[in-house]
């Protein structure tokens, strides 16, 4: 089906309702004025349909290229001026979010797992999240967690947690991490992590989220993981052959497969069950929406799960869990 200037105007008027939920109000606005405004949407149909026309990855383009953001006026006029940059980051960049904090709500998950382990991220972006074990965390209701050392992790992570949360007393041994991505960013380049950067919504909580990505920058540029450039429904069993001997392969994806169609998502389920692996899940309920208790808590909430049984459910940005 054509994707017509109705359909890109409903998609920004539906991201601005999650705008306004994720308290991004400035980003509500500018959304829902690009829906209601022609010029702008017929400079958004000149890109291919798709992952493309994304919302986040307009604005988030705007943003990186120094514009305003806090009108609907100023960035309508700055957009028109600069149409062909904006266009040129538009092609040349992917939605690619890369929020570390939401380690602390797999913590409990995966030091619960025997180890040693090793973390195979699909859709890994930078792959901040695949340093769990790098990272300090404060979690309510328990002290501090983080790994030993002689020095600090630069990161801290902070969760509240209810329903009887199995809070994690350790960091999980990681002993080898691997990432897939349609274009893996580079931690230690500057300008993937700008884009990283200008990918976090404006408004509340902005200044925090932006730190912790480039503390969790610094942390994976030390200690690079193995990135693999490709589609992860190929690549994935290639990437699973290759963990050591003795060590146990852990497949996690956090707020990547609502960016496959459900065809390709049904693909990745049946691939993933078919690997002598540990799969952890963390994405909205409507990824799999048949899943027994997909659905729970807030409507931003995602549901983490264990192999396809869902076990608890975290805030969207890693800043809550709830166990089942």
């Amino acid at each position: 089906m054509v994707e017509g200037a109705g359909r890109v105007a409903e998609r920004f008027e539906r991201m601005a309702v999650h705008f306004e939920r994720g308290g991004s109000p400035a980003y509500a606005r500018i959304a829902r004025g690009l829906a209601r405004d022609r010029v702008l949407l017929e400079l958004v149909m000149s890109v291919p349909e798709g992952n493309k026309r994304q919302p986040n990855l307009w604005l988030g383009a705007v943003r990186f290229l120094g514009g305003p953001v806090d009108s609907f006026e100023a960035f309508r006029g700055w957009v028109l001026e600069r149409s062909e940059a904006v266009v040129e980051v538009v092609l040349s960049r992917s939605t690619q979010t890369n929020e570390a904090r939401r380690c602390a709500t797999l913590l409990p998950v995966l030091a619960g797992l025997e180890g040693p382990l090793a973390l195979i991220e699909v859709g890994a972006s930078a792959g901040l999240c695949l340093y769990p074990d790098r990272y300090r965390y404060r979690f309510d209701g328990g002290g501090p967690v983080g790994p030993v050392g002689p020095v600090e992790s630069p990161v801290v992570l902070e969760c509240a947690m209810s329903g009887g949360v199995p809070i994690p007393e350790r960091v999980p041994e990681v002993v080898w991490r691997a990432g897939i991505d349609m274009n893996p960013l580079d931690p230690a380049d500057e300008g993937d992590v700008d884009w990283l950067a200008a990918l976090v919504w404006p408004g509340e909580g902005e200044r925090e989220r932006v730190a912790r990505l480039r503390a969790a920058a610094s942390v994976a540029a030390r200690e690079p993981a193995w990135m693999v450039a490709g589609d992860l429904l190929e690549e994935l069993p290639g990437v699973v052959e290759r963990v050591p001997a003795g060590v146990r392969p852990v497949v996690l994806h956090s707020a990547v497969l609502a960016y496959l169609s459900r065809v390709d998502r049904v693909r990745f389920e049946g691939l993933v069950r078919g690997l002598d692996v540990t799969w952890v899940s963390n994405e909205s309920g409507a990824v799999f929406p048949e899943w027994e208790g997909a659905f729970g808590g807030v409507d931003t909430d995602f549901a983490v799960a264990v192999d396809g049984r869902v076990v608890g459910y975290a805030g969207e940005h890693g800043g809550s869990l709830v166990w089942r």
